[in-house]
Formats: C-alpha cells, structure tokens, sequence
C-alpha cells in the first residue's frame, strides 16, 4: 500500500482576521486559534475545545462545573464529537504506532513466513494449500493492517498517523477515534478483496490512515479551517496511490470513503442523538464491510 507522505498543516481560522495576530492557545501557545472559550474567552485549540450547548468551553470552565449550580462532577470535559477528554489524548495514536512497529520487528525476526500467514489476499495457493480470505480466514483482513512490506512503507505510515492521528484523536475522544481507524481499515481490506485479483497481496496501515485523512477534512471543515493544506495533502497522495503499480489503491479509496462518512457522523451528529447516529453509522459502515466481504466470497468459490 501507499506510504502517505506527510501531513496536513495545522489548522488555521479562516475569520477576518490576520492569520498574523490569531492569539496562541492559552494551555498551548504555540498554537494559533481564532476561537474562544463561552465563559472566560480565553483562545483555546481544537485539542482543549469541549463541545458545550452554546460554542465551545476550555477544560477549566468545565471542570469548574456548569455555571447552573450543578457540582463541578456533574459535568466532564467533552470533546467536539462528545468524547471524554482525556489526561493523555494521543494515548491510542501511541499504542496504534507501538503495535505497527511491533509487528514490523516480528516480521524482521521471523521472516516471510509470517507475513505471509497474516497478510491479505483473496484465494491463492500458498505452502501447498489453498488459503486466503475466501477459504475462511478472515482474519487476514484486519492483520494485514498492521505489517508492512519496507522500512520505508511503514516510516511513511507512521508519520502519517502520529502527525494526523494524535490531533484528530483529541477532538473526537478515544473510543471514537479507534471506531474510525478499524472501520477504516476494514474497509479498505474489503474493497481490496472485492477489486484486487485474488491472489494478489495486500498489506499496510494505509487504508486506516486515509480514513484519517478523510476525517480529518470533515472536522477542518465543521471548524471553518483552511481547507487547503488538507486538499493538498489528499490530492499529492491520490497522485502516488494511482501513479505506482505496486499500490493497492482499493484500500486506499476505501478507507478514505468510510473516514469520510464515519467522520462526517462523528462531528456533526445532533447533540441530542449524538451516541445514536454516531455509533449507527459505525455500525453500517460494519454492515457494508461484511456485505462486501460476503460478495466478494461468493465470487471466488
């Protein structure tokens, strides 16, 4: 698969103002921002926005309770798509690169023997056999999302998702952000098993990370951002995934594809239905993998 070969800018207000004079976050200056927190005005990042019923709140308002008499308890830090704010809120970006780079040195240490036993292909011999997704093994279809063919492919993709993932993780909280990376990926597993020979291989965290790209345009622009660095990003990537042969592009379109829509539902799902419509889409999106999957099956055998 692709190596995404950057990441997009920081986001940047697109108000009237002079990019010159947007004040720095207030818990991290170094970040310009054009919005303010509701109660005590201060400029606040998409890292330190807490969704509230009116514009958005800084951690400490929070924190400090709801302004209506409630105790401080009774209300937590909620990220834009009505996450927990957490301590840490690139923890699961952390974990995500850990686990890559643990499988790469499995790779390294054991040899061609186990990626070929994890990576992802239709029907093919193999070791004498017939194996491959149709012939059951399924699992290929998720673990393939975590080996590489280079050290190259998986430095690309790595970067990729520390520079994309660990902001896009804080503003959509920790459980939101990990249904997004599988969901993703998957589905760029399942339109590479529909579209790609079937014995053609498969592997990398490409499709995972282009669903992040495509989330990551969704929230640029449900936040009024400059949209530019992030059309840029995508266009400079697509360019690669169709200019190379060895590049399954099916992931790479079908993980940008879900991105897109699980993103769109995770930032703009109505207050009052958030978890519903959130988590609903998630789950159709799962419901189009296993269709994919199933059709794609009944081709082969």
């Amino acid at each position: 698969m692709d190596q995404p070969p950057g990441s997009p800018q920081g986001p940047r207000d697109k108000g009237p103002q002079d990019a010159e004079n947007l004040p720095g976050c207030y818990r991290h200056p170094d970040r310009e921002t054009g919005v303010r927190c509701t109660r005590c005005e201060r400029p606040i990042c998409p890292e330190c926005m807490v969704s509230a019923s009116v514009g958005f709140q800084c951690p400490d308002c929070v924190r400090g309770g709801s302004g209506t008499g409630h105790a401080p308890a009774a209300t937590q830090p909620r990220t834009l798509a009505g996450g927990t704010v957490a301590s840490d809120p690139r923890l699961v970006t952390k974990v995500l690169i850990g686990l890559n780079l643990a499988f790469y040195l499995v790779q390294l240490s054991v040899g061609d023997a186990f990626t070929d036993r994890f990576t992802l292909f239709g029907r093919a011999w193999l070791s004498g056999d017939v194996q491959g997704v149709a012939e059951g093994q399924w699992y290929r279809m998720l673990t393939s999302m975590f080996l590489h063919g280079s050290a190259m492919h998986i430095i690309f993709n790595m970067l990729s998702l520390w520079w994309v993932g660990g902001p896009l993780e804080a503003a959509l909280g920790r459980a939101r952000f990990i249904a997004l990376y599988f969901i993703s990926g998957l589905a760029g597993s399942a339109l590479c098993y529909l579209l790609a020979d079937a014995n053609q291989p498969s592997l990398g965290a490409s499709g995972a990370i282009f669903g992040l790209f495509g989330a990551t345009a969704v929230l640029m622009r449900r936040l009024n951002y400059d949209m530019r660095p992030i059309i840029a990003l995508l266009v400079i990537n697509l360019i690669f995934t169709f200019g190379w042969s060895n590049i399954a592009w099916q992931a790479h379109i079908g993980g940008l594809v879900a991105g897109v829509v699980v993103g769109y539902a995770m930032v703009h799902a109505p207050r009052e239905r958030r978890n519903l419509v959130q988590y609903g889409v998630c789950a159709l999106m799962l419901v189009a993998v296993v269709a994919t999957t199933l059709i794609r099956t009944a081709q082969l055998t």
